[in-house]
C-alpha cells in the first residue's frame, strides 16, 4: 500500500512574476514620457497593493537572476489572480516588461503532525481515521498562527525578499514519498525548529504548487537584513530534510519598491 500523504490546508492563491525591463523601448522615450510611464506604474501597483477583494501585491527590484523586477500577488481565488495578470498585460507599463519567469501556487500548511497522530490512533484511510484527521485539521485551521501562514501580511520594515522553488527528492534511496508519515513528520519538525530560531528576523511564506507548476513548493522569505537569507538557508541545508531530500530551483533576491522608486526604475538618465 502507498504511504499516507499529509493533510494540508490552503489559503490565498499566489503568483510570482519576474520581468526584465525592455530597455531599448524605454530609451526611445524622452525624459517626460519616462516620468509619465513611471507614474502609471506606481499608480497601477498602488491599486494592486490594496485591492477591493482580500489579498495584496508588492513589487521588488531584483539583483541578478536575469530579471529586473519581481511582482508578488496574493488573492482569494485563482480567478482573481488571473485578473491581476491580465490587468498588468493590458497596462501601458506592462508593454515595457518582458516575462522571464512565473510561478503559480497557493499558501499551504502541511499537516504532518496531525496526519501522523491520526494514523497512530486509527486505521489509515478508514472512516474513523478520516473523522479524526478532519477534527484535528479543523482545530489547527482555527489557530491564529496558522492563519498567519495562510493569509500572510509581511511585518513592517522587512523590505528585502528572497524567493526560490523546491521539490522533495523522489529517487532511490532517498525517496521522500516512500517514507512513513511518522518519519516525514519527524524530519519536518526538525526542519521547522531550525527556522524558528530566526523568528523576528525572517518572515517565511510557504506555498504549494503540486498540480500548479513544475516545482512542488515555493519559499518566499522577507527580512530586515539580506544576510539573514544566507544564514537561514545555510543552517537549514544541514537538516536531514534538506540534505537527503531537498532539491532547489533558481533563487531571486531583491528589495521592495516604494512608490517613489518607480521613477528611478523607469529612467535611463
Amino acid at each position: 500500500m502507498s504511504e499516507l500523504p499529509p493533510a494540508s490546508v490552503e489559503g490565498w492563491y499566489v503568483l510570482h512574476q519576474m520581468f526584465a525591463i525592455d530597455w531599448t523601448a524605454l530609451r526611445a522615450l524622452d525624459a517626460s514620457a519616462q516620468a509619465e510611464l513611471a507614474a502609471e506604474a506606481a499608480d497601477l501597483m498602488a491599486a494592486l497593493a490594496k485591492p477591493e477583494e482580500p489579498g495584496w501585491s508588492a513589487g521588488f527590484r531584483l539583483v541578478g537572476g536575469g530579471a529586473d523586477v519581481m511582482l508578488v500577488h496574493f488573492r482569494e481565488t485563482l480567478d482573481a489572480l488571473s485578473d491581476v495578470e491580465l490587468r498588468i498585460k493590458r497596462s501601458r507599463p506592462g508593454t515595457f516588461l518582458r516575462s522571464t519567469y512565473e510561478y503559480t501556487s497557493v499558501t499551504e500548511a502541511g499537516m504532518y503532525s496531525a496526519t501522523a497522530k491520526a494514523a497512530a490512533e486509527a486505521e489509515p484511510r478508514s472512516k474513523e481515521y478520516d473523522a479524526l484527521l478532519a477534527e484535528m485539521v479543523a482545530a489547527e485551521r482555527a489557530s491564529p498562527h496558522l492563519r498567519t501562514r495562510l493569509f500572510p501580511e509581511v511585518p513592517e520594515g522587512m523590505r528585502y525578499v528572497s524567493f526560490y522553488p523546491m521539490n522533495k527528492r523522489r529517487t532511490h534511496p532517498d525517496n521522500w514519498y516512500g517514507l512513513p508519515v511518522a518519519e516525514r513528520n519527524r524530519l519536518m519538525r526538525e526542519h521547522g525548529l531550525s527556522g524558528r530560531r530566526y523568528a523576528g528576523r525572517i518572515f517565511q511564506v510557504i506555498t504549494g504548487s503540486v498540480g500548479f507548476d513544475d516545482w512542488e513548493w515555493g519559499v518566499t522569505l522577507f527580512a530586515h537584513d539580506p544576510l539573514d537569507f544566507k544564514r537561514i538557508v545555510t543552517e537549514m541545508r544541514y537538516d536531514e530534510a534538506s540534505t537527503r531530500y531537498g532539491e532547489f530551483g533558481e533563487f531571486f533576491v531583491g528589495m521592495r519598491i516604494d512608490p517613489a522608486d518607480w521613477k528611478a526604475l523607469f529612467s535611463t538618465a
